[in-house]
Formats: C-alpha cells, structure tokens, sequence
C-alpha cells in the first residue's frame, strides 16, 4: 500500500489543474554552485590562509566551531548573497554549506548569529596586519612567472552607515552617515591587493601613500624588476601622492580637476572639438598637453586635456601623469587611464553586489574585518572566473582592423568589445550577479551514503551546461595567470 503525501497548500490560477505543495523529507539546498567554488578553494587555499592569519584565543576544550569553518561560512555565505550574520540562523543547517565547511551534511550545525558576532569581534590589529600580507601573498601567488609590469588602481568609495558604529561620520558630499573604504586592485588579474577602512570624513587619499610604500616594497622584495603604474582619480591626485610615487620609483596617473587656468588653456581645443562635431556629426575627442604647475607644486607636471563633443553635449577632462611616453602620446596615455573603469566595477561587485556595504557591526576593527571578508569573497570568484575564462574576442569581429590589440581599442568601440567580451563568455566576463544566478542559486538534493555523498541537480535546470564546464575547469590543476 502507498500512501500519498497531503498537501500542504493547492491553488487554483491554472485553469487545467490544481497546483499543489508538498514538503519534500529529502535533504535540499537551493545553493549547490557553491560546491565547484569550494573545489576552487581548494585548490588555491585562499580561505585556508585567511584562517591561519587569525589568532586562535578560544579554550579548544569549549571550542565546536573552527576559525576556519566560520571563515568559510561567512566567505562563502557573501558569495551566495548572504552578507548578514543572521541569516547563518538557518544556512548553519544547510547540507552545502556544511559541506563546505568540511562537515557531513547530517553531521552537527554550523555556527549561528551569535558565534559569529563573536568572532568578528575578537579580532585584533595584529590580525588586521596579518590579514593585509595574506591578501598580498594570495595576489604573488596568483602568477605563475614574475609579472615585468603591473597597473594598481586606487580607489576609495562610500560605504553608508545606519547604525552606532565606531568612527562613522555625516559626510557633507555624500550627505549621509558611512565609513570611506580605500581599495586598491590590479589591472592584470583583477584581485584586491589591499583594502583599508576609514572613518566617514576622512580625505580619499588619506593613508594612500603609506598604503603604496606597504606594497611597493612587498611586491619588490618577490620581483625586483617589476615595473608598477599607479591610477586614481583626481580625489588621490595630490603631491603627496606624486612625491611617494616618485619615491617608491612608481609611475603614475592621476586624475585632476578642471580650474579655470586648464580650461582657458582648452578653450581653442574644445571649440576645435565642436565644429568638427558639428560639421560631420561623428563624436570628436580632441587632446593637448600642457605644462602646469598649481600654486602647492614645487614644479611644474605633464597635464593631458581631453576635449569632448558629441550629441549628449561637451566634456572636459585630464589627468596629471609622468609617463615618459606623455610627450609623444598623450591620447595613448589619457585612453591608458581611462580603463580604470574595468578597475572600478570591481569595486561596484564589492560593495553593491558583495554587500561590502553591510559592515554593521558596532566596533571599528571587527567592520575593518568584514571588509576583509568580501575582499576575499571577490578575489575567490575573480581566481574563478581565471580557471573558466574564455579567450577574448578579436577586433576584426567588431569591424576593426584584426591585427588592432584590444589595449588599443579608441571609444566607443572599447565598450562593444567589452560587451562583446561578456556576451560571449558570460561567466568568464561576469559580474557577481551572474554567477550568483546562472551557477550558484540552484536546488540540490544532498544524500549522505556511507562511502560518498551524493548532489542530485534537475536535469531541466537551464544553466546545467555552466555547471558542468566550470566542474570541468576546477577539477584540473590549478590555473595562474599569464603575466603581460
């Protein structure tokens, strides 16, 4: 005899039939991507070093929960769109997020809400400073040979506030209540190098120049010959930042505010820029190079305006920079710049996609370690995006002469390659929010048997094909990056 299941709800909106819920007794998981993720890991030992890096004060006689199986909760959980502590009330029981933490998945829970606010409240300065050389030895490690050059982006962006936090501040500008984080990531690979936070009123470049001196010197001491472009934005261009460049032996480019003696330098070029618009109706880009010292500047600098028309109106713009090839190719050296915006989405995946901007905690270092947290949640899934990415696509595909590199690829046209780039290779080219739907949310079924657990997937899940190339890639040795 069968017994039939009782529903638990029916509804009526399908004409045809009734459309009723059960509850399933199997073991499920509505995050069974996270699983090549954690293969990945494996492979990389990114949150096995993270875990090292911390202190251990706990009596390991009272202790359930491993420092490293709650790094891996919460890394994980930030992956998966579960930036806050509470919701590990009901993932701590999860079978996937068990078996990430190396624990069975009919095996005792992980750590709940309060477990964690306790551990990222015990964490220390010392374990800041060690967590900051993990994130540089995770980035040496990334190469398989020794770069000969290297881009860091310096960035810093607003991360509101809404609580009693330590050191949160109104700021003006942004008018709200946050911390100014400071990130600083490769052009080459992608990964966060470092990352600092700081209160919400503090100057963008505050703690930048002492932030390249930390990092100059690390990335020196494994390659002497490496030769390190900086970039930022006109917030970090200020003469200290020009004096520890030159110092440090780093070249740099740095953007700078349009003054009134930068404009009337421009004016004849932007007029230029505008008849030539109106006379062909093709956006123009029109560029000059000035010598221009500001009343702070000991010296004078090489200036690169850019003069913009086109139909949405005009714009000007420029960058202060000491590249050597400024003099010859000043559009090649301000284009060069502008592809810190690749750069900056990282930071639009760290905090509007990895939550970055949930450091709700009350203390000031345990919201320093949350930012560590999502650094290391983006450069996981920037180490798999390396594992799984497709070879670009050629210029000749967008109409461009083919032999055209795509570092030399003029606007408008390095936007199409790049939406190009993400149509054709949706994961190796995604955002987090890719991933997070076309891999990590899906429903599993996870049985435990005696010698294996078994993940049962929907064989009719779209997204099947995803799962199964980036199985593929994380099951061969790990992949690094191929220097430039």
């Amino acid at each position: 005899m069968s017994l039939q299941p009782v529903p638990l709800l029916s509804f009526d909106f399908f004409s045809s039939r009734t459309v009723e819920i059960e509850v399933s007794t199997a073991p499920l998981s509505t995050d069974a991507g996270l699983l090549p993720v954690r293969q990945r890991d494996q492979q990389i030992r990114l949150t096995e070093q993270f875990a090292a890096a911390l202190d251990e004060r706990r009596d390991q006689a009272l202790t359930r929960q491993s420092l490293l199986s709650m790094v891996r909760q919460r890394i994980y959980g930030i992956l998966a769109g579960y930036e806050d502590q509470n919701d590990h009330d009901t993932l701590r029981s999860d079978p996937v997020f068990k078996l990430i933490a190396d624990r069975l998945p009919d095996g005792p829970d992980l750590a709940s809400q309060p477990t964690l606010s306790r551990f990222e409240n015990a964490v220390t300065i010392p374990d800041l400073w060690r967590l900051r050389d993990v994130l540089v030895d995770l980035f040496l490690q990334s190469f398989d040979e020794p770069p000969r050059h290297l881009t860091l982006d310096l960035d810093a962006f607003d991360d509101p506030t809404h609580g009693q936090q330590q050191l949160t501040f109104f700021h003006g500008y942004y008018e709200q209540h946050q911390y100014l984080p400071i990130v600083v990531t490769c052009a080459e690979n992608d990964l966060v190098v470092l990352v600092g936070l700081r209160h919400g009123t503090c100057h963008a470049a505050l703690g930048a120049d002492d932030d390249l001196r930390h990092l100059a010197g690390r990335l020196r001491a494994a390659w002497p010959d490496v030769a390190i472009h900086v970039r930022g934005d006109s917030g970090l261009g200020v003469p200290r930042m020009y004096d520890a460049c030159r110092e440090l032996g780093l070249t740099y480019t740095f953007g700078i505010g349009m003054n009134a003696r930068l404009r009337a330098a421009s004016d004849d070029l932007m007029k230029q820029a505008v008849g030539q618009y109106e006379r062909t109706g093709q956006p123009q880009r029109l560029f000059l190079l000035v010598d221009y010292q500001a009343e702070s500047w000991p010296a004078s600098r090489p200036v690169v305006i850019k003069a913009e028309a086109h139909a949405q109106g005009t714009n000007r713009r420029a960058v202060v920079t000491d590249r050597p090839g400024v003099l010859v190719l000043p559009q090649a050296v301000y284009d060069e710049y502008a592809m810190r915006g690749e750069s900056e989405n990282r930071n639009k995946e760290l905090k509007a996609e990895l939550a970055a901007d949930r450091l709700s905690d009350h203390r000031f270092l345990a919201n320093f370690f949350r930012l560590y947290l999502h650094a290391a949640a983006l450069n996981l899934l920037a180490r798999l995006r390396h594992a799984v990415v497709q070879p670009p696509p050629l210029a000749g595909e967008l109409g461009l002469p083919a032999e055209l590199p795509a570092e030399a690829i003029d606007e408008p046209d390095r936007r199409r390659y790049f939406n190009k780039r993400r149509e054709r290779d949706p994961l190796g080219g995604g955002f987090a929010c890719t991933w997070r739907t076309r891999l990590i949310k899906v429903a599993a079924e996870v049985i435990t048997r005696s010698r294996r657990v078994i993940v049962r997937l929907s064989g009719s899940w779209p997204h099947l094909d995803h799962f199964e190339q980036i199985s593929q890639a994380v099951s061969r040795p790990a992949a690094r990056v191929t220097p430039g």
